[in-house]
């Protein structure tokens, strides 16, 4: 089945043959190169019309059709089930037929490094999580664990010095990765973090997908526009995480809601991106999002696996 992808600006390409893994379809996602497209896809382009926007389920994000993050072997126009109703609510993504197995039954963690190749050897497939010390990090992760304290929260930004692999039922990791722009943590640390933080995005074979945690409470933050920028001009895997998603600013104090905030970071990012990276909005106070999350996981993971 060819694989649908849906690029920023309204046009639709196509990719003229299926992606041999998860990581090629990612990078496809970045930047594809025209040699890559199908002249009868190019051909297909010349219309002028548009379909309306698609609004994600219980947000008032409407999401144009070309922003979509259509899964590998997903075809969405091959079903008669309404495509609204196979979005991930709070999110831009398409459930396929690789979502199976998402629930976490255990969870354990296995060990703490600070060099790439100290990390576990398996080659089991894993998910890194990073954002800015203060983004809410540990929480998400024990909303996904459904435990308290599998990754130690502290009111002190800035804990996680290490890369912390968490095995998850015996089959996968989640990797609690050093938290970035801490002010108050010395510079020759914030330095070493980020080298071997970025060492270990592009040398880890087994790594599906950085997700990539932005606090969807404030504004855009300068130092995570940079680090999505980063990750999409180096071809890494990214999906955004947006935290924080409960918290409303009262708009007399400047204030906007997470909706705008995810809104208009999408469109600070997007000159970065060939097309819309894959977000889902989240909440560990109300666990807004660990569904989805973890079903996102599942069918990115398995398609790994497949192939």
């Amino acid at each position: 089945m060819v694989v649908t992808h849906l690029p920023k600006l309204h046009t639709h390409f196509f990719i003229s043959t299926p992606p041999p893994s998860l990581y090629t379809h990612h990078l496809s996602l970045l930047r594809i190169p025209k040699s890559t497209l199908t002249t009868a896809a190019t051909a297909a382009t010349s219309s002028t019309t548009h379909p309306p926007p698609i609004s994600t389920p219980d947000t008032h994000i409407q999401i144009p059709l070309q922003n979509l993050f259509v899964p590998p072997e997903t075809d969405i126009s091959a079903t008669s089930t309404p495509l609204t109703a196979r979005i991930l609510k709070g999110s831009n993504i398409v459930l396929s037929k690789y979502a199976n197995d998402a629930q976490v039954v255990q969870a354990e963690f296995v060990k703490s490094s600070v060099r790439t190749e100290d990390c576990p050897s398996d080659g089991l497939p894993e998910f890194a999580l990073v954002g800015r010390s203060n983004v809410g990090k540990s929480s998400l992760l024990n909303s996904l664990v459904r435990r308290k304290r599998l990754a130690l929260t502290s009111k002190k930004p800035g804990k996680t010095q290490c890369i912390n692999h968490f095995r998850i039922n015996d089959s996968w990791y989640l990797v609690d990765l050093p938290g970035y722009g801490y002010a108050a943590a010395p510079q020759e640390l914030r330095t070493d973090w980020n080298k071997f933080t970025k060492d270990y995005f592009q040398s880890r074979s087994t790594l599906v997908s950085v997700f990539l945690l932005v606090d969807a409470s404030i504004p855009a933050k300068k130092i995570d526009l940079e680090y999505a920028s980063w990750l999409g001009e180096n071809q890494i895997p990214m999906t955004l995480i947006f935290t924080k998603c409960d918290k409303r600013k009262k708009k007399k104090n400047g204030g906007k809601r997470p909706e705008e905030n995810v809104e208009d970071f999408q469109g600070l990012i997007r000159d970065f991106f060939q097309t819309a990276p894959p977000w889902i909005m989240t909440s560990s106070v109300s666990n807004q999002g660990r569904d989805e999350i973890l079903l996102h996981m599942a069918q990115l993971r398995n398609y790994w696996l497949k192939h």
